[in-house]
């Protein structure tokens, strides 16, 4: 380096150590955009309203999940919490109404929204029985009606044979079949031999589905076929 350089290095390297240390602002990015995309989550209190709940009740759940109740039901719904761990009688009747209320209007919508999906399925699909897919009814989920889940397997003339029996009773039921690998023809085919009537399928008092483990997951014994309905918020074999 020139010799005569030095002096003016120097002097401005001195110069930039005294400005960081006098407390000069440094640059840096700007994360107020950044902060102000960030989703909002919903306050107690909109929570609370949705559950038609004060929010001193959404405490009170929020206290009772932090406890025992919490570890053995773990994705228990705050109207349910509530009302299990009611302190007095008419704290239940409370919470069981909200329940009743709410879970008529969900049925209620679901209901509506299946009588399009009917009437969609036959314009598009005439003629083509439906396989019911991710949000068919479930023997692991609660229902305000609950209907009979038959599981049956291919070969099975005693499968078929209780399928028919229910069909014939007039009963709403939800057919599943074991081992169908996802394929909807496998359902249908199997439909088709059991004699399964096409327009009680369409208007979904029965429903074919998949089992997609099922079955598996309530570890019930015994052979094919199976029914099964819920009692008391569990899911109880019937035969």
């Amino acid at each position: 380096m020139n010799r005569a350089l030095l002096p003016t290095v120097v002097c401005l390297v001195s110069l930039l150590a005294m400005g960081v240390a006098m407390g000069n602002p440094v640059t840096t990015p700007s994360r107020t955009q950044d902060t102000q995309s960030a989703p909002l989550g919903r306050s107690d209190s909109e929570q609370a309203s949705s559950w038609g709940l004060t929010e001193q009740e959404w405490t009170r759940f929020e206290q009772i999940q932090a406890g025992p109740r919490g570890f053995w039901s773990p994705n228990l719904d705050p109207l349910t919490a509530l009302g299990v761990e009611a302190q007095t009688e008419q704290e239940r009747q409370r919470y069981a109404q909200l329940q009743v209320a709410l879970e008529a209007k969900r049925a209620e919508r679901e209901l509506a929204y299946q009588n399009a999906y009917t009437v969609a399925w036959a314009e598009l699909f005439p003629g083509l029985l439906p396989i019911q897919g991710m949000a068919s009814p479930s023997p692991t989920s609660s229902s305000v009606a609950p209907r009979p889940a038959l599981f049956v397997e291919d070969h099975c003339p005693a499968c078929t044979a209780e399928a028919q029996r229910l069909q014939n009773s007039n009963t709403m039921f939800d057919i599943y079949l074991v081992g169908s690998q996802s394929e909807d023809e496998r359902v249908r085919s199997w439909a088709r031999q059991a004699d399964i009537d096409p327009a009680k399928v369409q208007r979904r008092q029965i429903t074919l589905n998949h089992d997609r483990g099922r079955w598996f997951s309530l570890g019930a014994p015994g052979p094919l076929p199976a029914t099964f309905q819920q009692v008391n918020g569990q899911w109880q074999r019937l035969n």
